[in-house]
């Protein structure tokens, strides 16, 4: 019963963000849609990061390449030759359907993770998030001159908008789902065991290596699930899979708290909201009969500003490192010895 409480605390949040999308104007559920996204590569780095205390800044690598799987599998073959007039023969005349890419963006990303994991599951602290920010930077660089594989610098287009708010949510939960499997799972705990005391963990027969390998790759897959739903919300270009999307994520698992797979979906939630919401204030909104708008760049600052506050007065963030539970029962206390006696 606890396990289905700690799951259904995440699943309720998407859940109801779903629905919430579906009652709104039509104008307003891109909002919705990229929050919904957002929640399922904050949870691919939750399985990484949130498990093994390893800062990682590669992960948007992994939604980028299943951004360009997904994408280049799915726009139209007659199409495909004015688009992206110098892509590889083999991919000029290939195409696959919408779920089937996606399958194939999550088993690219997955597969990606493996490779780039090998060698540098052995690095912790600052030499793995340097290392896995090159890893960012090559991947972004690959995908924004090497045109035989993308449209490189220009954005996707004839991309099927297959990604509704349903299609959206299903590919939240399938990540949140995942992640509490491998959470409860005893290489999770092994990896968490890493995290909070590496040298017993090693002590009693954990492979440090061997487990932050495995939720690193699990956790490249959730993202290439990710960045296939994304490139099927909206048209996307490389420029926007770099250190922006890396830098937002990021800030939403902190500030919700990257201990917990709560904490990552109210994390994503929250900051997406107010993201959105300062955005679009920066364009102009009318909010309770008042006009505001914000100067450029607004939701960055703000947004920086209130991950560095989250880490000041609340390090563990919104949900505190802990999962929803049951209140536990309180013993009752013995009898006086004396009403025992009689």
């Amino acid at each position: 019963m606890r396990r289905l409480v700690e799951l259904a605390g995440p699943v309720a949040l998407v859940l109801a963000t779903a629905l919430l999308g579906l009652a709104v104007s039509t104008s307003l559920q891109t909002y919705f849609l990229d929050t919904l996204v957002k929640v399922s590569i904050v949870v691919a780095l939750y399985v990484f990061i949130g498990n093994s205390g390893v800062l990682s800044f590669g992960h948007v690598s992994f939604v980028a390449l299943g951004v360009w799987v997904s994408g280049v599998l799915t726009v139209p073959v007659g199409e495909k030759p004015a688009i992206m007039p110098g892509l590889a023969h083999f991919l000029l005349h290939a195409q696959v359907g919408n779920v089937p890419s996606l399958l194939l963006a999550a088993a690219a990303g997955l597969v990606f993770a493996f490779v780039v994991g090998l060698p540098l599951m052995r690095l912790s602290g600052l030499a793995a998030g340097i290392a896995t920010f090159g890893v960012l930077e090559i991947t972004n660089n690959v995908l924004r001159y090497y045109e035989k594989i993308g449209p490189g610098l220009n954005a996707f287009s004839s991309v099927p908008q297959t990604t509704g708010i349903w299609q959206a949510a299903i590919g939240a939960l399938i990540c949140v789902v995942l992640a509490f499997a491998y959470q409860r799972s005893r290489f999770g705990r092994m990896l968490r065991a890493t995290r909070e005391d590496p040298a017993a963990a090693s002590a009693a027969g954990i492979s440090i290596y061997r487990q932050r390998l495995v939720a690193f790759t699990l956790s490249g897959g959730l993202a290439g699930l990710a960045g296939g739903l994304y490139v099927h919300m909206l048209p996307i270009e490389v420029d926007s899979l770099s250190l922006d999307l890396t830098f937002i994520t990021l800030a939403m698992l902190v500030v919700g708290g990257s201990g917990s797979l709560l904490g990552a979906v109210v994390g994503a939630l929250a900051v997406s909201g107010l993201d959105s919401f300062l955005s679009a204030a920066e364009n102009g909104v009318d909010v309770l009969g008042w006009h505001l708008d914000l100067p450029t760049g607004t939701a960055l600052i703000v947004v920086g500003a209130l991950m560095a506050i989250v880490l000041v007065l609340r390090p563990s963030g919104l949900s505190g490192g802990r999962e929803l539970s049951l209140p536990r029962r309180r013993p009752r206390a013995a009898p006086p010895a004396a009403e025992a006696a009689g």
